[in-house]
């Protein structure tokens, strides 16, 4: 029961950790990130398009990450170029993604609400664990948070990041060119969440219509959780994942009405956001678009 507990947990958090890590690194760069639910799910789709007309998995991959990057380019000539107000633009982005997966899925497929198989990562006919730990992007996942902590807080890019989100004034002040800084980060976090809905697609072999389900959300909450520093939010995308395995598990047993059993992961966000979120610091330029 444990090693399924913990092989589940493994598995639904990979979605979390890339959508997570491309929260971290726009927020830390001012620029507010709810618009991982639309990069993830556009990723999703690209990858399903990329598999299925070529037949590779890798090739889906790449597909995938193109379109979390431009649709992390849309984002980001929204909110930096045109300084549009951040919150408004995430939600559209995510609602423009949504209608427009719905209206390709039944122009490609000639179906509103599924794709046909494709081919993803360990095959369909490998077993469980050997599927899960034979995906290369089950160790790019759990490698991510590390990585990105890496990137912010000992690389010069990183000081930058950092800078234009707390005081994009005095970043510029140096020299520091603020919205070209504020279009990278917002650019590749729209490819590492796009990663997770990669994940998603290639794991799954097929797209279905709005199969995020919500995880982008739970990833901006992880990030909050996280203090907008990467490995403690990687900490909380593995908490929230083990929530939702938990769910899964007490869910088949019907010993509680499967209602409840569904709202347990987003209970934990709300305790853990109410707790925190009070003390939390975010970094002080973010929602700002000046610069």
């Amino acid at each position: 029961m444990i090693g399924v507990i913990l092989l589940q947990t493994l598995r639904i958090a990979v979605p979390y950790l890339f959508a997570a890590s491309g929260g971290v690194l726009a927020e830390r760069a001012g620029i507010v990130s709810l618009a991982l639910e639309g990069f993830m799910l556009g990723g999703a789709f690209g990858a399903t398009l990329g598999a299925h007309y070529s037949g590779s998995a890798w090739v889906g991959l790449l597909c995938g990450i193109a379109a979390g990057l431009a649709l992390g380019a849309v984002h980001a000539l929204a909110c930096v170029r045109f300084g549009a107000n951040q919150i408004v633009a995430g939600v559209a982005l995510n609602l423009m993604v949504v209608g427009a997966t719905r209206f390709f899925l039944r122009l490609a497929f000639g179906s509103s609400s599924n794709s046909p198989r494709i081919t993803g990562f360990g095959g369909e006919g490998t077993a469980g664990a050997l599927q899960t730990f034979a995906n290369p992007l089950l160790w790019l996942g759990l490698a991510v948070m590390p990585v990105l902590a890496f990137v912010v807080m000992r690389t010069r890019f990183g000081l930058r990041v950092r800078a234009v989100g707390e005081k994009p004034e005095a970043a510029e002040s140096l020299g520091v060119r603020v919205a070209t800084v504020r279009w990278a980060a917002v650019v590749a976090s729209g490819g590492l969440a796009a990663l997770g809905g990669c994940w998603l697609a290639l794991d799954q072999h097929q797209f279905t219509d709005q199969m995020t389900a919500g995880r982008g959300f739970i990833a901006l909450a992880a990030v909050i959780f996280g203090r907008w520093e990467p490995v403690r939010a990687g900490i909380a995308c593995l908490l929230f994942a083990f929530a939702e395995a938990l769910q899964i598990q007490v869910q088949g047993t019907n010993a509680i009405p499967s209602q409840f059993v569904t709202m347990i992961p987003y209970l934990l966000t709300l305790v853990a956001l109410a707790g925190l979120v009070g003390r939390s610091t975010p970094p002080a330029a973010l929602g700002r678009s000046e610069g």
